[in-house]
């Protein structure tokens, strides 16, 4: 677990994040994978079991590691740039696991459009990206998988959803299948925005309005996290649990070291992958 801030001289924005996870009560090991560095926040769900789910999600977030961008606040860039990261990651991970490995992928990139600060939010398969905004919690992103198509066509309700026998099946992935395409949003950010970026391990567990309520009440970012994750453990832990959350605050509203997570699997490099200034 850790808690780190990024910041740039001149800029008047900073994120400030901390991110958790867990293995769960039920896997043998964590497939999950994360980064946080600014301006790149993601966590990736890998699948396929036998550490290939493992390498999947690690592929995929050390292309994003490796992007040009990496490092810089604000950066003027949009989907087509992230789009070339993603299809760089599928074909890694393809090469690597010959097919037989996949993973999810969401988050956001801070970005500046036309000289406003904006979320780039992307998404493929069923990892959510939320903003908590104004004290509501809204899920920017659409799942890709078989239930919230049935969702959308009517067929089971969003609760019936929850317990549906097929709700970990994903319609789009990197690395294997057909469809690796990522949605995409681009929403102004603004000072007080908190970002919650997850695995499927968490909504799975805990409700939307459970995780409103701890964003709300818990002001510190890796402490929500813990909360969440505890949550999870609590409903039953079936599936790896990552969380992340990211504060957007003004200069001057949080002191501390300059520092940013690096990419890699969340649980078993928390402290490696934390530099400090």
């Amino acid at each position: 677990m850790n808690s780190d801030d990024t910041t740039s001289p001149g800029l008047e924005l900073r994120a400030v994040f901390g991110y958790a996870s867990d293995r769960g009560l039920r896997r043998e090991q964590n497939e999950d994978s994360l980064i946080a560095a600014d301006p790149v926040f993601a966590v990736a769900d890998g699948m396929g079991g036998h550490e290939a789910g493992e390498v999947a999600s690690s592929i995929c977030v050390r292309t994003l590691g490796d992007a040009p961008f990496v490092g810089r606040h604000l950066p003027e860039i949009g989907a087509d740039d992230v789009r070339v990261l993603l299809r760089d990651a599928d074909a890694g991970i393809r090469e690597a696991t010959g097919g037989r490995a996949g993973t999810t992928l969401t988050g956001a990139v801070l970005v500046s459009e036309a000289g406003v600060p904006c979320w780039l939010v992307f998404n493929v398969g069923d990892s959510r990206t939320y903003r908590l905004t104004g004290g509501v919690l809204e899920q920017i992103t659409v799942d890709h998988s078989e239930v919230q198509e049935l969702v959308d066509m009517g067929q089971i309700t969003p609760d019936e959803a929850l317990i549906h026998p097929r709700r970990h099946v994903v319609t789009r992935a990197l690395g294997t299948g057909s469809d690796t395409e990522a949605d995409y949003w681009l929403i102004p950010a603004e000072p007080g925005d908190r970002l919650l970026v997850c695995s499927d391990g968490l909504t799975g567990e805990v409700s939307d309005g459970q995780l409103e309520q701890i964003l709300l009440s818990v002001d510190n970012p890796q402490d929500a996290c813990a909360s969440m994750v505890e949550a999870a453990l609590r409903s039953g832990g079936r599936d790896n649990i990552t969380v992340l959350v990211v504060d957007l605050e003004g200069a001057g509203e949080h002191s501390g070291a300059s520092a940013a997570a690096l990419p890699g699997t969340a649980e078993h490099q928390p402290a490696a992958g934390s530099a400090g200034a």
